[in-house]
């Protein structure tokens, strides 16, 4: 009788969490209501702690990390490109305050962050994650950001937590009309309006999941694109005309889009810390949370009597 297959055990999943996202999320959602004890506004911040506390509650994840835009307005690719995200107002000071609080929150939880001045939050997820699967992890990256759904390999996933849906490598098409690994070379052909980026003119969705489909790949694209004539879609000649006028625009594009991993990280090992109980006092106090707030907090620390309400 044979002995039955030795079964792999699962990954252990490294949470991977886009916090400027939800930071703006909670910025443009939460009423202007919460002031620290400065008086200024605080909206951001208890929106962030709200849907932080959620995640930790839910998950208690045992790796985790959370990455912020250090630079809100450049990163490496505003040299590639200066127009790079240029169609975006700068975040007011009121805003750029409470990003310093969420952070601080996120370290005072023993939360590993992520933060560079010449990096953004995906670049720092992806070195985090292809780090991380060196050691045997597979990634839930925690936003509905589709640049991120190139980072999917294997067992990993995507969630948008908001609208609590998750979806693997294989969702992707479903999703975005590509694969995972194509996601950047079709950002690159229809261009990214959010980050002002333009594309290749001509070039949009239904149009750029043909080529790919087809050709697979950016490079193979350009490099075979006098066939895109005899391809069944509409316009084909105008279209093979625009890649070879863009060609250059195009690889550029993509270096825009693609995400680093290597970027690099301050911390090496993902795994929760330590939470800091006076840390977590004094943000409580400075930040005026409610006692329901604290209570979370002392919880989700496993500081036992770091955040009481002060008397």
């Amino acid at each position: 009788m044979n002995a039955p297959a030795a079964t792999q055990p699962p990954s252990a999943p490294l949470y991977l969490v886009d916090a400027s996202m939800y930071v703006f999320r909670a910025w443009h959602s939460m009423p202007n209501e919460f002031h620290d004890h400065e008086g200024w506004p605080t909206n951001a911040v208890h929106g962030f702690a709200r849907f932080l506390l959620e995640l930790l509650e839910r998950e208690r994840p045992r790796h985790i990390v959370v990455a912020f835009d250090e630079a809100l307005d450049s990163c490496f690719r505003n040299a590639l490109y200066p127009a790079y995200k240029a169609n975006r107002e700068s975040a007011p000071e009121e805003l750029r305050r409470q990003f310093v609080h969420c952070k601080a929150l996120c370290v005072a939880l023993g939360l590993a962050v992520l933060a560079h001045a010449d990096y953004e939050a995906d670049d720092l997820i992806g070195s985090a994650l292809h780090a991380a699967r060196a050691h045997g992890h597979r990634g839930v990256i925690v936003s509905a950001d589709k640049d991120l759904s190139q980072l999917l390999t294997g067992m990993d996933e995507q969630w948008d937590y908001a609208r609590n849906q998750r979806w693997t490598m294989a969702g992707v098409k479903d999703r975005h009309g590509v694969e995972a690994h194509q996601i950047a070379d079709y950002l690159a052909l229809t261009g990214d309006a959010v980050d002002n980026i333009p594309g290749v003119p001509g070039v949009g969705p239904k149009t750029a999941a043909i080529l790919l489909a087809h050709f697979g790949d950016l490079d193979t694209l350009l490099a075979r694109v006098d066939e895109v004539t005899f391809l069944r879609i509409r316009g084909a000649a105008q279209v093979a005309a625009k890649l070879k006028a863009h060609k250059e625009q195009a690889l550029l594009w993509r270096r825009l889009t693609t995400i680093a991993l290597d970027a690099p990280l301050s911390h090496d090992a993902f795994h929760r810390g330590q939470a800091d109980g006076a840390a977590l006092v004094g943000l409580c106090d400075a930040l005026r949370f409610g006692p329901l707030t604290r209570r979370r907090l002392q919880q989700a620390s496993g500081v036992q009597t770091a955040v009481t309400v002060a008397g």
